[in-house]
């Protein structure tokens, strides 16, 4: 097995029960997550050996988030205990018509304010093969986006592969600086993944005709940007999902794929998911789901059809992060999506 280095910033996350609206909860669930913790989560239950780089308040709080990652069985050595707090978001889960809601309380958290002198990069990528990092981690803030291009730049010195979720948050920042920073980055990505929103406001691509709310996905339109963004950035791969919200319920899931070494642009199966239990995270288990295929040695192809069925799996299971199993995985992905109970 790979052994896989994630970074970014871990949250308490407090979500409203049985869908109610924050107004009415007077009481929440209490999980943790991130975009980088959860892609760290699915490969280490794929078997891969997993460090996960963030730091967190040298507090109880600060503990708990730990010990969650320690449980999912991330490897841990490497958080810095620094900074005043760790984050938070609030989510309203969304039902049919009714979307879901975020809001952020995360200013001044560890992550935040951490820099390079809180990590020993050379040590961190000794021995590494592949180093996974998204665009919210530079979005938090100007400290944090000079920590992931030191990461970036350690990580290409040690010859570890890189791959990034572009993950616009319009919430953290807006596209102009999100340009401005990403841009710059992408020198250090070897697989770029993201989706038709994140191409657009992250990098200034945009596919087409595409519109995800009404269920139009032109595909020509995603071959061309990614040509053009293998051409400007020499990707080995451009990946997106394509997620067609027809309510907050139900969602048909697929993904595409483009190789730079044999220009083919692939697109995977569609999953219909409903009702969904729980969508935030589906796009990190996806993200960790093709890096595993890959780092497995099966072909894009293959690699994207199993990435695809591990976030459609993940959007059955509450909380962050994805407690699925290759075995599961690899049965949805062989064609066995019946949800028959396993005696």
């Amino acid at each position: 097995m790979a052994k896989v280095v994630t970074m970014g910033e871990i949250m308490l996350r407090l979500s409203t029960p049985n869908f109610e609206r924050f107004v009415q909860a007077d009481e929440f669930d209490v999980v943790y997550g991130g975009g980088e913790a959860n892609v760290a989560v699915s490969l280490a239950g794929f078997g891969h050996e997993v460090q996960y780089v963030t730091a967190v308040p040298d507090n109880e709080i600060g503990e708990c988030a730990v010990a969650a990652l320690r449980k999912a069985n991330v490897g841990t050595r490497f958080i810095a205990r620094c900074g005043e707090r760790l984050g938070i978001y609030f989510l309203e889960s969304g039902c049919s018509m009714r979307p879901s809601k975020v809001v952020y309380d995360r200013a001044h958290s560890s992550i935040s304010t951490a820099t390079e002198k809180d990590f020993d990069f050379d040590e961190i990528f000794k021995d590494a093969d592949w180093f996974h990092f998204t665009g919210i981690t530079p979005a938090v803030s100007d400290s944090a986006a000079a920590l992931t291009e030191a990461a970036l730049k350690a990580a290409k010195k040690a010859g570890v592969k890189v791959s990034c979720d572009l993950n616009f948050r319009k919430k953290l920042w807006s596209s102009e600086k999100a340009q401005k920073c990403m841009k710059n980055l992408m020198q250090y990505v070897d697989v770029c993944i993201g989706n038709e929103e994140d191409a657009e406001l992250v990098l200034g691509y945009k596919p087409g005709n595409t519109d995800v709310t009404s269920g139009e996905l032109e595909l020509a339109g995603y071959k061309s940007i990614f040509e053009q963004m293998v051409k400007d950035y020499n990707f080995e791969y451009c990946i997106s999902s394509l997620r067609v919200s027809h309510s907050a319920s139900d969602n048909g899931w697929s993904a595409c794929i483009y190789s730079r070494d044999t220009k083919e642009f692939y697109h995977s199966k569609e999953y219909s998911i409903h009702p969904i239990v729980d969508r935030v995270g589906g796009g990190d288990s996806f993200a960790g789901g093709v890096i595993c295929g890959l780092l497995d040695g099966k072909d894009y192809k293959a690699a994207l059809e199993f990435g695809v069925a591990a976030s459609a799996l993940k959007h059955t299971i509450p909380g962050d992060f994805n407690f699925v199993s290759r075995k599961e995985v690899e049965t949805l992905a062989g064609g066995d999506a019946s949800g028959r109970v396993q005696r």
